[in-house]
């Protein structure tokens, strides 16, 4: 283009094209909306958080349905903080058990222990632990309420981001490697993306479990401290114990209101970006939808001031920190390894050995072998429990899961809707459990067995779905070319697609289910409290009464069925899912 001296008709031209590409147009003004709420909202719920502890006691949990909007605030900022820390963690810990095999000698037996501990077990020891640490502040009860919300939340994201970094296809391995990826390039490059969708499904599954046990991290009772937290778990407790049905339905709504917000303006536009990230040949007819993600890639100005920090990322994951040749190097002294395994080995069952002498020394001043016995006892009694409802579970929602799965549009409906199931407080439903057993003399040890299964049922749900949905394209085409049907179907061609998710949603749901026994095995309703034989009765009775050691004794006891069951069943289908049962 030429420009002459008084024509400024091209400078028009650029200018026009300058603003067409720069000015915001309507969906940078909806954009900013929205992220302008969402910074308020942050900014209000945090600075509430730094209170004084004595406000808990001048301003005491209402019932009023005026303060459920900050009540329900209070519980999100909770619950992403929560999130936030969980997948940190699982970056870190399940990376490092994935890529380090005497780390992972420690890490999963670890991670079996620790998912099995229930939240109750854990705020038995740390409330005293962060009231300590800010003395006299509002933000000592909060770290507290944020920790147990984590350990509801982090033990499946953890597992799943393991179960992916194992199950990576040899070829993709391979390419990275022929390459010369460093460890961190890999890492972006392949692992993350590759578990991108499984992490993402079990991240909107730990954020419902963390409703499951929103009452328990809210409203807290160890022995003589009792800490109720503005949140929804509190005016919960507080409907429950006042045995007012109209609070526990405002609750339940506004809960319900919650998860379909966080659901269509974070959860859905991660879904439909992260599709990219499946590894198939050929592409899916159907993709995820969002209109929260439509709106992000039509914006103008957000992408240009987005820019920078995109371009920072992309450089961040491209630093070769080492080489991968060091790395193969490094891992070739067969001699040498096996002197520092035994070594390892040495070490860690020296730690166990000191860690066991410790908990009896502690336990046998009190305690004596009835007390051992009474707490094995229940936890047989809990296994028998949990074993006969993961069966029944997994008989009713993996095919279920398949055929969600395999539909996207029909995922994208039924996802809120299962999100809110699972994060349905066993608590709510006490009330109605409780009337109907005392009105029909039902026994107490069976009819409370389900509500160990509510919430942690879901996590078997989540991952079938995920295993379903990522299943490649171009080999459910090959099963329809060849007319593969029925039970064949299932056997040789989605069975073992799914079986890596199934695993991890099975071993993480076992787990939850010990830890729900503590809230499912003891319901209230107002006076009136039936109470299950179990190892979560025990645990829960004995945190009640704050009795430390009888809690000690529970949550070792849980911790052995948990770990042995694992062993015996979870982990060997583990390893047969990351050698035979994989997408080479």
């Amino acid at each position: 283009m030429v420009f002459f001296p008084h024509d400024r008709s091209g400078q028009t031209a650029v200018a026009a094209l300058a603003r067409g590409r720069i000015l915001p147009n309507a969906y940078d003004l909806v954009a900013f909306a929205l992220l302008g709420i969402a910074i308020a909202l942050v900014v209000q719920g945090t600075v509430d958080m730094r209170g004084s502890l004595a406000t808990l006691s001048t301003t005491p949990i209402s019932l009023n349905f005026n303060h459920l909007p900050e009540y329900a605030l209070r519980t999100t900022l909770r619950m992403f903080a929560g999130i936030i820390a969980s997948l940190v963690f699982t970056f870190l810990v399940a990376t490092l058990a994935a890529k380090s095999r005497r780390a992972g000698l420690v890490i999963i037996p670890a991670l079996d222990i620790l998912q099995s501990v229930p939240v109750l077990g854990f705020l038995t020891f740390t409330v005293t632990f962060f009231m300590a640490l800010f003395p006299g502040r509002l933000l000592g009860a909060e770290c507290a309420s944020i920790f147990a919300i984590f350990t509801s939340q982090v033990w499946n994201m953890t597992f799943s981001f393991y179960q992916s970094l194992t199950s990576i296809p040899n070829d993709l391995d391979e390419v990275s490697r022929s390459f010369k990826l460093s460890a961190w390039q890999r890492f972006w490059r392949l692992e993350a993306p590759f578990a991108a969708p499984g992490l993402i499904w079990n991240t909107m599954m730990s954020m419902s479990g963390g409703w499951f046990f929103v009452v328990a991290s809210e409203a807290i009772t160890v022995g003589n401290t009792d800490i109720r937290l503005p949140g929804i778990g509190s005016y919960l407790a507080l409907a429950i114990d006042e045995k007012n049905f109209t609070a526990i339905g405002y609750a339940v709504a506004v809960m319900a209101i919650i998860i379909v917000l966080y659901n269509q303006l974070l959860f859905r536009p991660i879904i439909a970006w992260a599709d990219k990230f499946r590894v198939e040949q050929t592409a899916s007819s159907q993709k995820p939808q969002s209109w929260v993600y439509d709106i992000i890639r039509h914006t103008r100005l957000m992408k240009r001031l987005t820019m920078p920090f995109c371009w920072l990322g992309q450089r961040l994951m491209l630093i070769r920190f080492y080489s991968a040749k060091q790395q193969i190097n490094a891992s070739q002294s067969s001699h040498t390894t096996k002197i520092i395994d035994y070594l390892w080995l040495a070490l860690v069952f020296s730690g166990v050995i000191w860690g066991s002498w410790i908990a009896f020394d502690y336990l046998r001043q009190t305690l004596s072998w009835y007390d051992v016995w009474i707490a094995f006892s229940g936890g047989f009694v809990t296994l028998l429990r949990v074993i006969v409802l993961i069966a029944i579970a997994s008989l009713i929602w993996v095919p279920i899961g398949v055929w969600v799965g395999l539909r996207p549009s029909l995922s994208q409906r039924i996802q809120p809707l299962a999100q809110f199931l699972a994060a349905f407080p066993a608590n709510v439903l006490f009330p109605f459990v409780v009337i109907a057993i005392v009105a029909t003399g039902a026994n107490p040890n069976i009819w409370l067995s389900p509500l160990m299964v509510l919430g942690t049922q879901w996590y078997i749900l989540f991952n079938v779905i995920a295993g379903a949905a990522n299943f490649p394209t171009d080999l459910q085409e090959a099963a329809t070319i060849y007319q593969i049907r029925s039970w064949t179907w299932w056997r040789r061609v989605m069975l073992p697609g799914i079986f890596p998710y199934y695993i991890t949603g099975a071993l993480t749901a076992t787990g939850g289910s010990w830890n729900a026994s503590i809230i499912a095995e003891v319901a209230s309703w107002g006076s009136t409290k039936l109470e299950a034989f179990g190892l979560g009765a025990y645990i829960a009775n004995a945190t009640t009464a704050g009795d430390f050691r009888r809690v000690v004794l529970g949550i070792i006891v849980m911790a052995f069925f948990v770990t042995l069951f694992n062993r015996i069943l979870w982990r060997p289908l583990y390893v047969f899912a990351e050698r035979r049962v994989r997408l080479n």
